[in-house]
């Protein structure tokens, strides 16, 4: 499925391809790298809130912050609250950025393979083959709690309304 006037990236309009999620709905299913190149998928987090915070790459300002500031914030949610930042940077790349960055409280993985997590949530930027910035909160059902598609690529995700709703879920 292709969505047309959901987003920007540096104020040029851009598609997303995928199957869009809403809040209340299940969570579906995905298969990402993990940094040894291990699949990783929704079942491994059996029992956890999630927080994934979705990014184009690392390697930029704005997504260098937003992972930055969510591994700050990891420690204040407690051990039934995992943060997943995912793009489609390759694993390596994902490991050195922590290593650099010092981000040991939440997990980089990779969707470089098939796209599997960004068309599972709708999320792939068609014309550039990257992942648009945003927010998932999956609670410990698998029901999602919270959404958050940034409609400029550029811009900051909502820290505050994503925290609170991870708090929330249980």
């Amino acid at each position: 499925m292709e969505r047309t006037g959901i987003i920007t990236f540096k104020g040029q309009p851009f598609t997303l391809e995928g199957t869009p999620v809403t809040a209340h709905g299940k969570a579906p299913d995905f298969i990402v790298a993990a940094n040894d190149l291990s699949p990783k998928t929704l079942a491994d987090y059996k029992g956890k809130v999630l927080i994934i915070s979705v990014v184009p790459s690392l390697d930029t300002g704005v997504c260098d912050l937003q992972t930055r500031r969510f591994n700050a914030e990891a420690a204040a949610l407690g051990e039934h609250v995992r943060i997943l930042t995912i793009s489609c940077d390759l694993p390596f790349a994902q490991a050195r950025w922590c290593g650099l960055a010092g981000a040991d409280r939440l997990e980089t993985l990779s969707d470089y393979k098939d796209l599997s997590f960004g068309l599972a949530y709708g999320v792939v930027i068609k014309e550039l083959r990257l992942l648009t910035r945003s927010i998932f909160v999956i609670d410990s059902d698998r029901n999602i709690a919270y959404t958050e598609i940034v409609p400029e690529v550029t811009h900051e995700v909502n820290f505050e309304a994503a925290l609170e709703a991870a708090k929330k879920a249980k």
